[in-house]
């Protein structure tokens, strides 16, 4: 399309004489503009202080000399580490980290088609389980504020006289907030403001992140192979879910208000069932009410998901204005009613209704016991080649640890401050309050044993890599052609690297095992708290010697373990509001787990993706408009699965200009197999056929990229002997890492050891980046919709696709045992003796 305004044959000659753009994203952790682009000079091109395109000094006016830069493209940086770990007050996103991790299980689905009746099944079981988190977190405030001070410890006279706050409150002083009704209703504004804190949070991130304006030409259509959808990320609306999360902050917000009313009203419905009256009638009359606003806002959660196949702007008033206004109006009319007057109500034990905690463990235990039979379903009805890690259950066990994560969160706030008000009350060991429920005790016992079984895990995974790195060791110095003399400890370093690399494929043995001894100890303590209604080691009493000791043991150390985990949340964030550095620590995690929509829970930290991937879309489309010119897209990690979501975005004559060159990638290694709907084996392939030219560079001593294992001839399921040889379409790889084994004329001193870093100091890069420049057709040569690709036409000229087809073991060299094949880098290697490098087989990260 010609710029407006511009005659044919201007439009020729621009299109003639256009320059060549490469665009790079960085990865996780963030990068300046001037560590991208390796000058100290450059400017904001278009974006602002959060997100923006920048440049070299130099190149600002690029396009008006066109002639500069026929040797090469001009460069560009788009910096995004602003969208998770710009200013201070994201690190308080710390405290998010269930919801994050409940909206990671939302997307974590097997890929099974998206018409599949399952799927919506799926999908609501998800949000529920969400759902069920903000009310275990208003809950555990309703803990704090109602049970352990306003009425265990104002109601006690010995408790309050050594808390002077609590003295205007305290049973002692008869006071007018003395009551026990007045002292619950004032503790109730802490829920409140928490409640009303998470609704002003969702809805300022919402207003930046998911109301992000669409590219300025839609998606065209993928085109896919018969029996295949098209990929999800392709679809207009998959990145902007304004009304949805618009229907789920309303929702959750209406749970967590109805969460405080429902409290209030249990603790008032004893003393009223027994007097009678109107305050009885009343009060049941509430609890109608309340009831019914539960199920309006469940049925608001499971009634409508994401409409991704259009960008929805609707939004729905009846739900977003009149569901909380009406939970707000009745919490307010609950407060009332739990003031009033009532004569000889005195607070004693702990508060009616604290029950829930045991509840909401069962309901949470039911609805991963039906999510897991969902994800069963929907692995079936998947592709061979597109099963997900830990048999589709990936996504339950990641549900389950946020569930745990909440707990603990929850059970380490109520005992910190049970003990802060009365030491050893949560043992049963003192007379001043009764403590927190006895669920969250026995819940706290079970950490201890959960936490010793990651510990023997890392023990044995240390125990692997050294014996790994034993047998690599030897033949490492093989794969640098013309080196004579073996060194032991470089050999031993490079070895070591690629071994502990290879770890990253343990994560889903990892998982699972946390996973099925979460789900039997958390369900062991619920039954144990229910049957005995005593902590754990009062429990045991009378047991045989060992039991009443080692209970007593587990409860002290979960305890402390509970506590400990609060108290480093805080620090960590407390730390990261004032340094930079641990800004972007906390910032890593956020790269990861918020790039994802939030289809499941509203309070989860944005999704930056939601920002960037329009903004990675305008760019491309704006700039190939423009100038005519053809476009590398270069991702680095992350910035990888940023770039391939920014193609999908884009329209066919635009996608026909450009190239992705994706290197320390992710995409495979770790989204296909955890989310196979949006990047299994299948949606990469359907990728690989909407491009004019994609590349990925990988190195074995990479913990993070890999692979992306795209084939000529479509996916193919993995088995636990792929052949020794890679003959992938897109991959390069691996790498020499280091470049050079020893000391030479050119490298006096010993390469570093890169890892996931610096891909662009490998000539492989600069290599590939021309490729795949000379392979975009220009506009003039060949605009319109791409269709499918024969594999000569995909990887430049030459053998530029295939000329890594045996591929080089150990950094980029060999092991013994293999045979002789090609280098990625030119070099002669020895072929890949899979049975001796880490990750390999079904599990492993190895070439078929």
């Amino acid at each position: 399309m010609s710029p407006p305004g511009a005659t044919h044959g201007e439009t020729m000659d621009k299109q003639q004489t256009a320059p060549a753009l490469e665009l790079m994203v960085h990865g996780v952790g963030g990068a300046t503009p001037q560590d991208v682009l390796d000058d100290p000079r450059t400017v904001l091109v278009t974006g602002d202080a959060t997100a923006g395109i920048h440049r070299r000094a130099d190149d600002e006016d690029a396009e008006e000399r066109p002639e500069d830069y026929r040797d090469g493209p001009i460069r560009e940086a788009y910096c995004w580490s602003g969208l998770t770990s710009g200013n201070g007050a994201r690190a308080l996103w710390l405290v998010l980290l269930p919801f994050m991790i409940a909206n990671l299980a939302y997307w974590m689905r097997p890929a099974a088609p998206l018409r599949h009746p399952a799927q919506r099944l799926y999908s609501a079981i998800a949000r529920l389980l969400a759902l069920s988190l903000t009310v275990l977190l208003t809950a555990a405030v309703c803990e704090l504020a109602l049970d352990l001070v306003a009425w265990q410890c104002a109601g006690s006279a010995a408790c309050a006289e050594g808390s002077s706050w609590l003295s205007f409150m305290a049973v002692s002083g008869e006071g007018w907030w003395s009551v026990p009704g007045r002292r619950l209703a004032l503790a109730a504004l802490l829920p409140l403001l928490v409640t009303l804190l998470l609704w002003w949070l969702s809805h300022r991130t919402w207003s930046a992140y998911e109301s992000a304006s669409p590219p300025p030409r839609r998606p065209g259509t993928v085109h896919t192979e018969p029996g295949e959808e098209p990929p999800p990320l392709s679809l207009p609306g998959f990145w902007y879910g304004r009304r949805l999360v618009s229907r789920l902050r309303a929702a959750h917000t209406t749970a967590g208000l109805l969460t405080i009313a429902t409290a209030l009203s249990l603790a008032t419905r004893h003393y009223d069932a027994e007097a009678g009256g109107a305050r009885a009638v009343i009060g049941q009359l509430l609890l109608v009410l309340c009831a019914g606003l539960w199920c309006a806002a469940v049925l608001a959660v499971v009634r409508r998901g994401r409409t991704e196949r259009e960008a929805d702007e609707h939004l729905d008033p009846a739900v977003t204005r009149l569901l909380p206004c009406s939970a707000l109006a009745l919490l307010a009319l609950i407060v009332a009613h739990a003031a009033w007057d009532r004569p000889g109500w005195e607070s004693a034990g702990a508060l009616p209704g604290t029950g829930v905690f045991s509840s909401l463990a069962l309901l949470q235990g039911a609805l991963l016991t039906a999510l897991a039979v969902t994800a069963l379903v929907l692995n079936r009805a998947a592709r061979p080649a597109d099963r997900s890690a830990m048999g589709g259950l990936g996504g339950v066990g990641v549900a389950l640890i946020g569930c745990g994560i909440g707990q603990v969160l929850t059970g380490g706030l109520a005992q910190r401050i049970s003990e802060w008000l009365a030491t050893g009350s949560t043992v049963g060991d003192s007379e001043l309050i009764a403590g927190p429920p006895v669920v969250l005790v026995w819940q706290a016992a079970v950490i201890p044993l959960v936490l010793l079984s990651a510990v023997v895990f890392l023990l044995v995974s240390a125990v692997r890599v050294m014996r790994l790195r034993k047998r690599l060791t030897p033949g490492i110095v093989d794969g640098y052609p013309g080196e004579t003399t073996e060194l032991p400890t470089r050999s031993g370093q490079i070895a070591g690297t690629i071994s502990r690399a290879g770890l990253t494929d343990s994560t889903p043995v990892l998982i699972g095992a946390i996973t099925v001894l979460s789900l039997v100890l958390g369900a062991g303590a619920v039954a144990g708290a229910l049957i005995s209604g005593e902590s754990p080691g009062q429990a045991a009493v009378g047991a045989p010697a060992p039991l009443p000791a080692l209970g007593a043991l587990a409860e002290g150390v979960g305890s402390w373990l509970m506590g400990a985990l609060v108290i480093l949340l805080v620090a960590m964030g407390r730390q990261a509001y004032r340094d930079p550095g641990a800004r972007r620590t906390v910032g890593i995690l956020w790269d990861v787990g918020t790039f994802w929509p939030r289809g499941a829970h509203p309070f989860a930290p944005p999704c930056y993706a939601e920002r960037a991937v329009p903004d990675l879309s305008w760019r491309i489309g704006t700039w190939t408009e423009l100038t005519g010119g053809r476009l590398v897209l270069s991702g680095h990690s992350q910035g990888s699965v940023l770039a391939a979501a920014a193609v999908w975005q884009l329209d066919p004559a635009t996608r026909s200009r450009v190239a992705l060159l994706t290197h320390g990638s992710p995409l495979e290694r770790l989204y296909g197999r955890w989310f196979p709907q949006s990047f299994g084996p299948t949606a990469l392939h359907a990728l690989h056929r909407e491009v004019e030219g994609w590349r990925n560079l990988w190195r074995l001593t990479d913990p993070i990229g890999g692979p992306v294992k795209v084939y000529a001839d479509g996916p193919r399921v993995e088995t636990e002997s792929p052949p020794t040889t890679y003959t992938g379409e897109v991959d390069r790889g691996p790498l020499k890492d280091p470049l050079t084994y020893g000391r030479t004329l050119r490298h006096p001193l010993p390469s570093p050891i890169l890892g996931h870093a610096d891909y662009h100091a490998d000539p492989a890069f600069d290599e590939e980046r021309d490729r795949l420049l000379a392979s975009v057709a220009r506009p003039h040569e060949h605009v319109g919709e791409p269709g499918p690709k024969s594999p000569a036409t995909d990887g430049g000229p030459g053998d530029a696709r295939t000329a890594d087809a045996g591929g080089p073991a150990g950094a980029g060299g060999p092991v013994k045992g293999g045979g002789t094949a090609k280098s990625g880098d030119g070099g002669t290697a020895t072929a890949v003796d899979t049975d001796r490098i880490p990750g390999q087989g079904r599990a492993g990260r190895s070439s078929e």
